[in-house]
């Protein structure tokens, strides 16, 4: 029973990332959609499971970029260093939810944002080794300079989809929990 939940809930996480970005591209909004929330998410429900903890997240972006790029007029694969990058920073905020416990709420607080951070840094540095703003000190710096009125939605996005997700994961638990006691009444 409880790997056919995991299989629903992995399935839904997928869609939920695919839809978010889709969305978000849809509605011009600048980075909203909550992939490190997700990621992290992925990371903490599936932490005994680590090669589906990062299949969720990559296979999400991995669907909204093929439809990005059959569907739509914006590039879903684009240059290759920015896509390395941006599918590993999705993997980096997934490893950070592997090491996270119970969830209380300012600590969740906390790794939501060192996940959106995670993925800040890694992606833009993507960027970077993409050329972007050239191959120098100032080219770096440049790049996470232009990069943080994107951070700011990022980080928007992620807290209130992580959220969303961890405080329903508690409220889930604490239902559960209360079945079980009055069934052993």
């Amino acid at each position: 029973m409880k790997r056919n939940i995991q299989t629903i809930l992995a399935i839904f996480l997928v869609l939920i990332a695919a839809t978010a970005r889709i969305a978000n591209a849809q509605m011009h909004l600048p980075n909203i959609a909550p992939l490190a929330a997700i990621s992290l998410f992925s990371g903490f429900i599936f932490s005994d499971k680590r090669g589906l903890a990062f299949l969720v997240p990559v296979l999400g972006q991995f669907l909204a970029d093929v439809y990005f790029q059959f569907f739509t007029a914006v590039p879903g694969f684009y240059d290759v260093a920015g896509q390395i990058f941006n599918y590993g920073a999705l993997i980096a905020a997934a490893a950070l939810g592997t090491g996270m416990k119970q969830p209380k709420a300012l600590v969740t607080l906390g790794y939501i944002f060192g996940a959106s951070t995670a993925f800040f840094l890694v992606s833009n540095f993507g960027y970077f080794v993409g050329g972007w703003n050239g191959y120098s000190v100032s080219g770096l710096v440049r790049t996470y300079i232009d990069g943080v009125p994107f951070f700011k939605f990022t980080l928007a996005g992620d807290m209130v989809g992580g959220t969303l997700l961890f405080g329903s994961y508690s409220l889930a638990q604490m239902v559960m929990l209360k079945k079980a006691q009055k069934a052993t009444i």
